[in-house]
């Protein structure tokens, strides 16, 4: 800052400035500078850390995946060898008659009766596959059935029962013969395959 001699002081031509006013808003940008340089370099540094973090999980993840895929290996390895075929087909043999000797075929035709069209008789039906348990935790077997009839408008019906009901759920249509030309055979014959949860 020029120095001025008092006695060529004019405050007219030379008014006095406001230099502690531009001072201290300089030191104050300064300030907000410097605490946002420091907020930054800490959300920098925290964010290294929390990808560290991840980086670190990720790697624990990938070496349990890579221990579970060995094991699984492993006892894929013992469950193929050729002595352990047998025990396998016994298992499902077993299930098989657990599923069929637990199913009531009593209850199972007065459900059938509830959802069966009058038009429509039940020709054929075949043992069940092993029960499998759905989403809501309800054992449920797959039957394979054969019904006719002579009104083929009375098989949709049929099917939107079945998929109304409590008891019977996922239905599939596996193939549909229309009545023979000799006339012996009147109906309409169709194959399905519906899920059932017998409620004993």
């Amino acid at each position: 800052m020029k120095q001025l001699d008092p006695l060529e002081l004019n405050i007219a031509s030379q008014p006095f400035r406001r230099e502690r006013a531009e001072m201290t808003g300089v030191l104050l940008a300064c300030g907000l500078l410097v605490a946002s340089m420091l907020l930054l370099g800490g959300l920098i540094l925290h964010s290294r850390a929390a990808v560290a973090d991840l980086r670190l999980r990720i790697a624990a993840d990938s070496a349990r995946l890579s221990a579970l895929q060995a094991q699984q290996g492993r006892f894929g390895a013992i469950l193929s060898k050729p002595e352990n075929t047998e025990v396998f087909s016994n298992s499902v043999f077993l299930n098989q008659l657990i599923a069929r000797r637990g199913l009531s075929w009593s209850l199972f035709f007065t459900d059938m009766e509830e959802v069966l069209p009058a038009t429509i008789r039940l020709l054929a039906i075949h043992l069940p596959q092993v029960a499998e348990e759905d989403s809501n935790g309800v054992n449920r077997v797959q039957l394979d059935m054969v019904v006719g009839t002579t009104q083929p408008e009375q098989f949709q019906v049929l099917l939107k029962r079945l998929q109304e009901s409590t008891n019977f759920g996922a239905t599939a249509v596996v193939s549909s013969t229309p009545p023979s030309q000799t006339g012996n055979d009147p109906y309409y014959k169709y194959r399905l395959t519906v899920a059932y949860a017998q409620k004993l």
